[in-house]
């Protein structure tokens, strides 16, 4: 992470959404329907259970706020059906993957901030930013748009820096899906799946200091950057370890 990163800053707008020709406003409908439907009828199927890192405040809640989040690409399907009608946001690509990612979600309750770390990425910040103080949750598909999978980008990082709120990573596991062959490996959970979702613990970026000097804010960032990599891959091993357990004493499925 270098000192030019992205970083919120003081403005008053986010990007609406890119304009798309005929063609793309067409497919966007029709992917987003079918996605949302889709999404619709598995979800009710699943059998979720929820680990802890450690406990939730309140003990019963299936997400902490405000709080900054972050999960692999590739378990959308799963994440959108158990947290949906939440109003949680989420940044999403302005490419047209990502809108109709976004016109999904949309569907399902989330708040859709368009952006990335490759465009508008500060401007969609400052969009998250203001969801924070607003106290809501947000979240971050860390590897996307579009990969590499399984490296986290350094948005949520930055979004803690400038926020104050302190970060979580998550992964769903699934006992039995479709793997689709995409850069991200996007799943489809299967009806009748176990999925299981393990949160970490809190992160906090450490505050900046007035004397703090370039060199010393890239190593700040760095290391919590390192620290969430490390949270994602230990919730993902520990969930994809246990997802067969879901529906024990020690796992047991939660309502949806």
């Amino acid at each position: 992470m270098s000192s030019s990163s992205a970083a919120v800053e003081p403005e008053q707008s986010v990007p609406a959404a890119r304009p798309f020709s005929l063609r793309q406003r067409i497919l966007l409908s029709l992917i987003s329907w079918a996605s949302y439907i889709a999404i619709s009828l598995i979800g009710p199927t699943l059998r979720y259970s929820i680990s802890w890192e450690e406990p939730p405040s309140p003990p019963d809640a299936t997400f902490e706020k405000p709080m900054i989040y972050s999960f692999w690409h590739r378990a959308v399907f799963p994440s959108a059906w158990l947290w949906r009608n939440t109003g949680i946001a989420v940044m999403v690509s302005r490419s047209f993957d990502g809108e109709y990612v976004a016109r999904t979600l949309e569907k399902l309750g989330f708040i859709a901030v368009r952006g990335s770390s490759s465009r508008d990425g500060a401007k969609a910040l400052l969009g998250l930013r203001s969801q924070l103080q607003q106290g809501n949750a947000v979240v971050f598909t860390i590897d996307g748009p579009r990969g590499p999978k399984f490296v986290a980008k350094p948005g949520p990082v930055l979004l803690s820096s400038a926020s104050n709120a302190p970060m979580a990573a998550f992964c769903v596991a699934l006992s039995d899906a479709w793997v689709l062959n995409t850069w991200d490996a996007l799943m489809i959970p299967k009806p009748f799946s176990k999925a299981l979702v393990r949160l970490s613990a809190k992160m906090q970026v450490p505050a900046e200091t007035m004397t703090e000097t370039f060199l010393e804010r890239d190593a700040r960032l760095a290391g919590s950057h390192r620290e969430l990599q490390s949270a994602l891959e230990r919730v993902t091993a520990y969930a994809e370890a246990h997802v067969a357990q879901v529906g024990t004493a020690e796992f047991p499925v939660i309502k949806t």
